[in-house]
């Protein structure tokens, strides 16, 4: 400064932070892929804070706004990011050290890199309550009179953005509002049916208490101003005793002097009524009426949107949750438990959803997936890929195969969605479990021992999209397995449970970990706990989760399941899968019945090798009910038959000797082929070793 005070002139024109600074306008710089914050010493002074009380963190901005204010700025931020747009705004609420808060403005412009993902956001933070003028002159009243303008223009720009009703009753009950708008109570009505609702009201207690309804005929100030569509004016205790009396026992133990009801008109029709009650005498001069009336207006807009997206979200959920499961059936061996949560704003609901298909003898899947999108069409896509993927699976098709045809089925219906999808096939005799991915989240895996892990599933492309790479089993998705000991728990989501605003979304899957591996034992309170894990925090995303946890006392020694192939052409393959069998029958106590399980075996293992194309896969484990089952699967849709061969015939007895030897037998398709299987008691001794 020179002697007079003034900026010297080296500074001209001034430096944009002392424009900034001036202007009681802070920056603030975002790294999103870090989680870090940088709030310059302005915009901490907006806040109330010195640099040593502020973290660097997202966190540690939100703790200084009032909780309902950083939600509304958590869900604009999140939408400007999932949306695409390059800026957002939100007028926030700061706590000031004193307990008292302050309006802010937070103004964000968002960097993103080559493929869209965005990496940084670059700020201001201003004092919204700032006012640089000088009433002096102009006199008190002048100065109420801009100070009221103020908060009707404020009031009005921060409804802009309310999107449910709760919204606009959390803004119109702030005791700082009230206080430039000059009243001490604030009455929120709404219209339902020939009745008005009371929704809000602060500060005094001057409605009717008794009631939350009231007619729209009865002698009360709100139901005239929506009968009428006028605004209506009380200027004096008195005219509030002469005009309603049936009000007056409640306003006369009161401070209040004066009051004013607004109708809320939108559309021409009344959607509801603002009351405010003032502690002054006196009628409201013309200036004061018509910004009245411009605060009703503002009001009216925002509450019909906020309505419209409840009704619009309430029937978009309603749609998805109709196109989810209706329950989680019961699958002996294995304990189940399924949540979803819709999206929390309007119609900002999903594509996600889970399934339970239970596949008999011991085997079930379990799907997860979510459609690209926010809206009531992908909510419909959905509905439609869940039915189609049930009924591939159901039809006997491989994990592989029936992941490829529902991509294939939902790129014919043209959509422009793609999904994603984790699909497992869990058999809970066994233990083993096969998975196919499509551009999904990786399962995650808790043991019996309390230890998580993730399961790096091999993945294809979301469905939807074409392949160009197939896998080796020709389709696209390959097949990874893993087994699932008793006490296992198998953990499915959707991106909705582990996604944070402006976070890597592995610092969520990491809480999602560190809460499974502490979280307790019962399925349906570990879903509870993982659920809650999400809390505020979430992004708006709906989501979906599914724990599956095996049953059951751990499997016999020797217990585990036990699969070959069959090559064509390989004489070894045969012989070693026999001497197998016959160890593994020995081991599992029945040896007495080897010979019988080997020679079954053998007939099954021919007939695949003989009369069908590409070899075969033949397995062997011990079921549920403690029975030796032998299968073996080839890629032919015919269907073997008996034979009564004559007694020259050196071919036609196989399963003959098949349903001689077993306990039972019969065939299963497998949509791309068939399973022709047979079964052996086991003593029970044995079998629950």
């Amino acid at each position: 400064m020179d002697q007079r005070g003034r900026i010297p002139a080296v500074d001209w024109p001034a430096r944009p932070d002392l424009s900034l600074a001036l202007n009681r306008m802070g920056t603030f710089d975002w790294d999103l892929d870090g989680g870090r914050l940088h709030l310059d010493a302005t915009a901490l002074g907006v806040l109330g804070l010195r640099p040593e009380q502020f973290d660097g963190t997202p966190d540690g901005l939100r703790a200084r706004l009032l909780p309902g204010d950083a939600a509304r700025l958590d869900h604009r931020v999140q939408q400007a990011l999932r949306e695409g747009h390059s800026h957002y705004g939100a007028y926030c609420r700061a706590l000031r050290q004193d307990g008292t808060s302050r309006w802010t403005h937070l103004q964000g412009h968002v960097l993103r890199d080559r493929t869209g993902h965005p990496y940084r956001v670059i700020g201001i933070l201003r004092d919204a309550a700032h006012d640089p003028g000088d009433p002096g002159a102009e006199g008190e009243r002048d100065e109420g009179r801009r100070r009221m303008t103020g908060v009707v223009e404020r009031t009005a720009a921060i409804l802009a953005h309310a999107r449910t009703v709760n919204d606009v009753t959390d803004i119109l009950k702030d005791p700082e509002a009230l206080g430039h708008l000059g009243a001490v109570s604030v009455m929120l009505g709404v219209v339902d049916g020939g009745r008005i609702h009371l929704v809000a009201e602060g500060q005094l207690g001057a409605y009717v208490p008794e009631t939350e309804y009231t007619r729209i005929d009865a002698a009360l100030p709100m139901s005239e101003a929506v009968r009428t569509l006028q605004a209506v004016y009380l200027s004096s205790r008195e005219e509030f005793r002469r005009r309603y009396p049936d009000l007056w026992p409640y306003i006369e133990p009161l401070s209040v002097r004066s009051g004013v009801y607004l109708p809320l008109i939108a559309q021409g029709r009344p959607i509801g009524a603002l009351g405010l009650l003032y502690t002054r005498d006196g009628d409201f001069t013309a200036e004061e009426r018509n910004l009245l009336v411009a605060l009703g207006s503002g009001i009216a807009q925002s509450l019909q949107r906020a309505i419209l997206f409840e009704q619009e979200h309430d029937l978009a959920e309603g749609l998805q949750r109709a196109m989810l499961p209706r329950s989680v059936p019961e699958v002996a061996g294995a304990r189940i438990a399924v949540r979803y949560r819709a999206a929390r704003i309007g119609r900002d609901i999903g594509g996600d959803w889970y399934d339970v298909i239970p596949l008999g003898e011991g085997r079930v899947g379990v799907v997860i997936g979510d459609v690209e999108g926010h809206d009531t069409d992908a909510a419909a896509v959905m509905g439609q890929l869940r039915i189609v993927l049930r009924a591939y699976v159901l039809e006997g098709h491989t994990p592989g195969t029936a992941m490829a045809r529902a991509s294939a089925f939902l790129h014919d219906l043209a959509t422009e969605r793609f999904a994603t999808c984790t699909y497992a096939e869990a058999d809970l005799n066994t233990g083993a479990v096969r998975l196919v991915r499509a551009g999904h989240l990786d399962p995650v895996v808790r043991r019996g021992d309390g230890t998580c892990h993730r399961v790096q599933v091999a993945g294809g492309l979301p469905l939807g999209l074409p392949q160009h790479e197939p896998s080796g089993n020709g389709c696209g998705y390959p097949v990874t397995s893993m087994e699932l000991h008793p006490g296992d728990t198998l953990l499915l989501c959707t991106d909705g449970l582990i996604e944070r605003p402006g976070r890597d979304p592995e610092a969520g899957m990491r809480e999602l970990m560190d809460a499974a591996c502490e979280g307790p034992a019962d399925v349906e309170e570990l879903a509870d706990v993982l659920c809650d894990l999400v809390g505020d925090a979430g992004g708006g995303d709906d989501m979906a989760l599914l724990v599956l946890r095996r049953r059951g006392a751990p499997a016999p020694r020797g217990g585990g399941p036990l699969s070959r192939h069959l090559a064509p052409g390989n004489p070894d393959g045969p012989a070693l899968a026999r001497h197998l069998i016959r160890a593994a029958a020995a081991a599992w106590g029945a040896r007495e019945r080897a010979d019988e399980i080997e020679l079954a075996a053998d007939e099954l293992m021919t007939n695949a090798l003989v009369h069908t194309d590409g070899g075969g896969q033949v397995g062997m484990r011990l079921t549920a009910e403690g029975r030796i089952r032998i299968e073996v699967e080839d890629a032919s849709s015919a269907l073997p038959r008996r034979r009564t061969a004559d007694d020259w015939a050196v071919s036609g007895r196989g399963l003959m000797l098949v349903d001689r030897l077993a306990d039972g037998w019969g065939v299963e398709p497998r949509g791309n082929g068939k399973c022709v299987w047979c079964e052996f008691s086991v003593p029970a001794a044995a079998a629950g070793r």
